[in-house]
This record gives structure tokens, sequence and C-alpha cells, in this order.
């Protein structure tokens, strides 16, 4: 009555033969509850016209959080992990399985999450924590255990290294009863939720900041055209990646592995993050984008002509053709 038919509440108490004060109650525990959600939309922003061409580029759906031009990153990152933490509450929900993929970007989303009770759901992780300077496991295992409060879900972490020494080590591992198990839940998942790593920046990516990777597999990385990575395999600027020496020995899902998950979320706020968030979609492993206004507008300046042409990358899955919403998040039903 009061939103959507514009009645005052001295009518809406007759109405209910309650007095206003309840009234007033009811509508902010309405607010509260989530029942009602208020979104604002800056009749300057170029979020939707943004949101809109993204989509109808790369086939996907997308979400592009408005700020300012002069917002500093840390307040760009943490304007989009709040949106991501709020669509991630309307899209994970009981007997669903979510894959995460742990970093800076993820870690600013937990921070975010608002409790949703679930039944039988699962969080798992998608990728090892450990490196040669620490274990890593009570970084990955804090991040991963705040999603599975935030749901009531049941937590599955995955307790190998970021990255093996040698591929045989990961071979031999991979046939463990136990990792197997892990496996097995990462491939019924529902849901996945990463970002891209990217090696530079004002907030740098977890993977390239903390260890993970000594200099010569930099150099290495350089040499091989690598841009950055998804769950910590590394993609070249095509999306290319499977002769990529290093992920022969990193522990997270391929592309060609995510592909089977229905929504794969990638959040992504930091310009300097263009190039490898370009690559991961030219990968086709993105279905559902969140992104800062800023970083929508110059991955867009960013896109050669032939991957613009006909309005749409040619890019299918499972068969079939992938058609993109409009991006904004006043928008999600």
């Amino acid at each position: 009555m009061y939103y959507l038919q514009d009645m005052k509440m001295e009518v809406i108490a007759r109405h209910l033969h309650t007095s206003r004060s309840t009234v007033s109650r009811l509508i902010k525990r309405a607010r509260e509850m989530g029942l009602v959600e208020i979104t604002l939309r800056p009749a300057s922003s170029r979020a939707p016209g943004l949101g809109q061409s993204i989509s109808a580029t790369f086939g996907i759906s997308t979400y592009v959080v408005p700020v300012p031009d002069s917002a500093e990153h840390v307040e760009r990152l943490e304007q989009v992990a709040i949106t991501t933490a709020k669509l991630l509450t309307s899209w994970f929900d009981s007997d669903m399985v979510m894959g995460i993929a742990w970093g800076t970007t993820l870690a600013a989303v937990s921070r975010h999450l608002t409790h949703k009770p679930t039944r039988g759901s699962t969080v798992v992780q998608l990728n090892g924590a450990a490196n040669n300077r620490s274990s890593g496991i009570e970084y990955a295992s804090d991040l991963i255990s705040t999603f599975g409060t935030s749901f009531d879900a049941a937590v599955i972490h995955f307790p190998v290294p970021a990255f093996f020494d040698f591929p045989e080590t990961k071979a031999a591992m991979w046939r463990e009863r136990s990792v197997k198990r892990v496996l097995d839940v990462q491939r019924r998942a529902d849901v996945a939720l990463f970002s891209v790593g990217a090696v530079a920046g004002a907030v740098p990516s977890h993977v390239y900041s903390a260890g993970y990777l000594d200099d010569d597999d930099v150099r290495l990385l350089h040499s091989e055209g690598v841009v950055g990575d998804v769950c910590t395999v590394f993609l070249r600027a095509d999306g290319s990646y499977k002769d990529v020496a290093l992920n022969a020995r990193a522990t997270g899902p391929s592309p060609a592995k995510l592909h089977r998950v229905p929504r794969r979320i990638c959040v992504v706020a930091g310009d300097n993050k263009v190039v490898p968030l370009l690559a991961a979609l030219r990968s086709g492993v993105v279905t559902d984008l969140v992104v800062d206004e800023v970083t929508a507008s110059r991955l867009l300046a960013t896109v050669p002509a032939r991957d613009t042409s006909g309005g749409r990358v040619t890019r299918a899955l499972r068969g079939q053709p992938i058609r993109g919403r409009l991006g904004w998040p006043g928008d999600v039903q």
C-alpha cells in the first residue's frame, strides 16, 4: 500500500484498523527484513548503457556499479563488493553448491554478506592456498568459512598448495580419495564466484603479492604472454591457457571445467584488471559480471573492433548461444 499504491500512513492505518505508529513500524521492519529494497539510480550515471554494451558484446549478464570517476580504488572495490553480496544473496539458495576462489576481491565481498538461512547447501573452496612462505590455509579457511556461516552452509576446504612444485605431484594427489572428494563437490557446483588476478595495481591480486610465485615463475609467465589468472589458472590476452607451463601445477579449475557450472560470477574492481578481465571474457568463463563503472568504460574502450563486430562476441555454451540481459544492479529481478 505504501510503496506501490502511494497510500499515506493514516489511510493505511484506517484500512488495517490500527495506529499510524504501527504502520510506520511495519514499513521500517519490511526494509530491515529485506522485503523492501530501495535502489537509487543517479541520472548522470553511465552504468545502464555500459552494462547493456558489455552484455551485447560478450553475451553475458552485466551489473555495472556506479562510482565517481574520482573514487579511489579501495572505494570502488567496496562498492562492487556490496553489490556482489546483495546479488549473491538472491542467487544462492537451499540445496545448492557454491564454489569460492579466495583473493582480495572475494575477501571484500565476504565483509558485506548478510545472513540468509539455507538448508542442504554447501560452500566449497575452488583452489588451494598453501605457498612456500606460509600455509596460506588460515587466510582461505577464514574466507570460505565466512561464506558458509552467512548461508548456514556446509563448508568444504581444499587443503592443497595453490601451486605444486611438480606436475607429477599434482597428478598423484588428484588420485587421492580425500582430494577426489573435494573435486567431486566442485564439479557439482551451481554457482562459482571468482575474480581475475592482475600482476600490478593499487590493490595487488593476492596470488601475486603473498609469495605464491617466485621470480622465475613470474619471468616465465611474462615470456609466455600471460596477463592474469582465474582461480590461479593463467590466461593469455586471447583467453588461451592450455599450454601455459605453470597451469600444469595449478590447483584451481580450468576454464573448461568452470564451463560446467551454470552460473559463473566474476567480480572486478580496478582498471588495472581490464586486460585480464578481457582475457577471461574471451575464454568464455564468465556468465555474470559485476564491475565498477570506470573499469567497465575502459573495458569497452580496450575491446578491438573485431571483438565487437555484429555487436556480440561469437561464443557458445554447450552448443547454445549465450544471450545477455540488461546489466545494472537496479534491474535484478
